[in-house]
C-alpha cells in the first residue's frame, strides 16, 4: 500500500499539465463509468469510492456502474454521457473481461475507443487500472499504453493490497467499505487535481 501512495504521489508531482487532454474541461460535473467496482457492489452503505469521493468534495458524482460489464459492454452504452458532458470521466474497467477470457487486445481496443469517445465530448479521463488482479501481474502495459496514447490522468493498480485481504473484501471479488475507502483515497489526489485545474 505504501508503494501505491508513493506512485501516486509522484504521479501527482511529475505529471504536467498540457499532458491529460481535455484538462481543463470546460465541461461540469463528475461520472463514474465502469462495471461492478463503480456501482459500488459489497459497499454496505452503497455507491463504494464513487459515493466516498462525492462526500469528499461536496460534489454530486453521477455513478454509471453497472455490475458484469465487460468493456464491449460498457461500450454499447456509451451514449449514456453523451447527454451529461462532464468535465472529469473516471473510468474504470477490465475486471469481467479477465472473469470472461475476452482477449486482452480486445479489452485494449475497447478501452481506447471509450476514452476517445468521451474525449470527443470534451470531458478529461481519469483511468483507473486494474494490472495485477485482472492479469495476474503479467501486463501491467496494457493501462499504460491507453495512458501514453490518450493521455488521461491515471491512477495505477487500484486495488494493490486490497484484493485478497479478507479485512477489506466483501466477497472473492469485490471490496467492502474499508477496502473502497482506500480506493477513494487512491482516486482523490488525482481527480482534486483535475478539479482545480
Amino acid at each position: 500500500m505504501a508503494v501505491a501512495v508513493v506512485l501516486i504521489f509522484v504521479y501527482v508531482v511529475g505529471f504536467k499539465e498540457e499532458e491529460i487532454t481535455n484538462s481543463p474541461s470546460t465541461n461540469s460535473g463528475v461520472v463514474a463509468f465502469g462495471d461492478s467496482l463503480v456501482e459500488g457492489v459489497g459497499s454496505a452503505r452503497g455507491g463504494g469510492f464513487v459515493r466516498m469521493l462525492s462526500e469528499d468534495f461536496d460534489l454530486a458524482i453521477t455513478n454509471l456502474g453497472r455490475s458484469g460489464d465487460t468493456t464491449g459492454d460498457a461500450l454499447g452504452r456509451i451514449d449514456q454521457l453523451a447527454n451529461i458532458r462532464p468535465a472529469v470521466t473516471i473510468v474504470l474497467l477490465g475486471g469481467n473481461d479477465y472473469l470472461r477470457r475476452v482477449e486482452r487486445g480486445k479489452t485494449l481496443a475497447n478501452l481506447d475507443t471509450i476514452i476517445e469517445v468521451i474525449h470527443g465530448s470534451g470531458s478529461a479521463v481519469l483511468l483507473v487500472g486494474l494490472e495485477k488482479e485482472i492479469f495476474g501481474g503479467a501486463d501491467s502495459k496494457l493501462f499504460e499504453k491507453l495512458v501514453k496514447d490518450n493521455k488521461t490522468a491515471y491512477v495505477p493498480d487500484i486495488l494493490d493490497g486490497i484484493f485478497g485481504d479478507t479485512e477489506l473484501m466483501s466477497d472473492e471479488l469485490h471490496p467492502n467499505d474499508a477496502g473502497y475507502r482506500i480506493m477513494a483515497d487512491r482516486i482523490k489526489p488525482i481527480l482534486k487535481k483535475l478539479l482545480i485545474e
